[in-house]
């Protein structure tokens, strides 16, 4: 049995729209037919309500289940920051924690956002905690996969004010100890896959888990170098998992490059 997640994050709305990617979108999505679709973060651009109400009818108008999570820009740069910073998100994604699943997955997802923080995020031991019982809501068989929006990997050449996760050794193995099979996550604009093997020694007898981080769909620095516009279509199957990332090529969405991870 296979199972076919999209991965959006930073759409940005509110920031260089474009009709053009959307209408392309809405024909992958058609062509791919995924289950879910998977937005990790900084829908909006400023956090404003026109914004949020924009987001949430271009994801939800694709026709599939959504789970979103939010990132540091979903939340607004007035005193409500401090307030009531997730009101908006809440106010049509219900919660900023949200759990789904079928037979074949079951997706976690975890608020890494800090009010108090412009760029970074954490998760506290609380929230690391909660999601081996959040898990347990799903079948034994199924792929686990957690979405927060700061990244646990980045590309080499990424600004190093785009800092990842606070204490990501910490956070990555908790929540590999917790049976994630997946870990999804955006922030940095660019993408970045790996399978936690290929850059930490973890023992023979120790879990892993596969890190992906979805370059922007958002462009809210059209002249910017090294931030490419995609997406990524995760395809879980019983014996591993694929992951396409697609890249926007001025018409349409192109594929870029397609990696197997073995389960």
């Amino acid at each position: 049995m296979t199972a076919r997640i999209l991965h959006l994050s930073d759409l940005h709305v509110g920031a260089h729209e474009d009709d053009a990617v959307e209408r392309a979108l809405v024909t992958l999505v058609e062509r791919v037919q995924p289950e879910l679709l998977i937005a990790s973060g900084d829908l909006t651009h400023r956090g404003r309500r026109a914004q949020h109400e924009r987001a949430h009818a271009l994801l939800t108008g694709l026709g599939v289940p959504v789970l979103a999570v939010p990132g540091n820009h979903d939340i607004p740069l007035s005193p409500r920051r401090f307030t009531s910073p997730w009101a908006e998100f809440e106010r049509l994604w219900e919660t900023t924690e949200p759990e789904q699943g079928t037979n074949g997955f079951h997706v976690v997802g975890l608020n890494s956002v800090r009010p108090f923080r412009h760029q970074g995020g954490a998760l506290s031991r609380a929230q690391l905690a909660s999601v081996p019982g959040r898990f347990a809501h799903g079948p034994a068989d199924a792929w686990r996969i957690v979405v927060l929006h700061h990244h646990l990997l980045g590309a080499p050449w990424r600004a190093a004010r785009k800092r990842p996760v606070s204490h990501r050794n910490r956070v990555l193995r908790s929540l590999v100890e917790s049976g994630a099979d997946l870990i999804l996550s955006g922030h940095i604009h660019q993408s970045a896959v790996s399978s936690r093997r290929e850059f930490a020694v973890v023992g023979e007898q120790e879990r892993t888990a596969v890190v992906a981080i979805a370059p922007g769909l958002g462009q809210p620095r059209p002249h910017r170098l090294g931030e490419a516009r995609g997406l990524h279509v995760h395809e879980l199957a019983d014996d591993g998992l694929t992951i396409e990332t697609y890249t926007w090529r001025g018409a349409d969405w192109a594929l870029a490059a397609r990696r197997w991870y073995p389960r």
